[in-house]
C-alpha cells in the first residue's frame, strides 16, 4: 500500500516538472526576442550606524532592434541580483521609436540632470555616428543611420542613457504635409 501512495505522490511532481519546463521554454522565447546590454556596473556603499553596506548598481538596456527599447536601473547585494532586477525593470519600461528609412524622423534634443544629448537623422549608408552609451542604445533600438552629440561635460553613463531615452521618447511619427501653392 505504501508503494501505491508513493507512486501517486511522484506522478504529480513529474507533471509539475513538465509544466515548469514549458514555462521556462516560453520565457526563453521572450528573452530571445530582445537583446540586452550592461551599460554600467557600480559599487555603491551606504554608511549606516552599523557600518558600510555594499551594493551593486546595474544599468541595463534591452531592445529588439525593431523600434522597442527599455532602460532598467537596480541595485542588489551581488552583481547577478542587480543585473536580474535591472533586466526585469527594463522589460516593464518599453518605449516605441518611429522610423523613417532606418533613421529618426527629425532632429531632437533632450536633457536629463546635467546630461544633454542631441540626435540628428542621417542619410542612408552614413551609419551610426555616436559614441559610448548613445551608440549602444541606438543599436539595440534598431536605428542604423543617426548622428549624435553630447552637449554637456558629464560622463555619467546613467544620466546620458536617460537623456537619450528621453530624446527618443520625444519622437512622434512623421507625416510630411505637402502644400499646394
Amino acid at each position: 500500500m505504501l508503494k501505491k501512495q508513493q507512486k501517486k505522490s511522484i506522478s504529480p511532481e513529474i507533471i509539475k516538472d513538465k509544466n515548469e519546463d514549458k514555462i521556462i521554454e516560453s520565457k526563453t522565447k521572450l528573452k530571445d526576442e530582445f537583446e540586452s546590454s550592461l551599460l554600467d556596473l557600480a559599487r555603491v556603499t551606504r554608511v549606516t550606524a552599523g557600518g558600510k553596506q555594499l551594493r551593486f548598481r546595474a544599468v541595463i538596456v534591452i531592445g529588439n532592434k525593431n523600434g522597442k527599447i527599455g532602460l532598467g536601473v537596480a541595485k542588489g547585494r551581488d552583481v547577478s541580483q542587480g543585473v536580474e532586477k535591472a533586466t526585469r525593470l527594463a522589460k516593464k519600461k518599453f518605449i516605441e521609436i518611429p522610423f523613417v528609412a532606418d533613421t529618426i524622423p527629425y532632429e531632437v534634443e533632450a536633457k536629463f540632470g546635467p546630461a544633454r544629448v542631441l540626435l540628428k537623422p542621417q542619410t542612408r549608408g552614413r551609419g551610426l555616428v555616436a559614441g559610448g552609451v548613445v551608440r549602444v542604445i541606438c543599436q539595440l533600438a534598431g536605428i542604423r543611420n543617426i548622428s549624435s552629440k553630447l552637449l554637456s561635460r558629464t560622463r555619467n553613463k546613467l544620466n546620458i542613457a536617460r537623456a537619450t531615452i528621453k530624446a527618443l521618447e520625444k519622437l512622434k511619427s512623421y507625416n510630411p504635409v505637402i502644400k499646394n501653392n
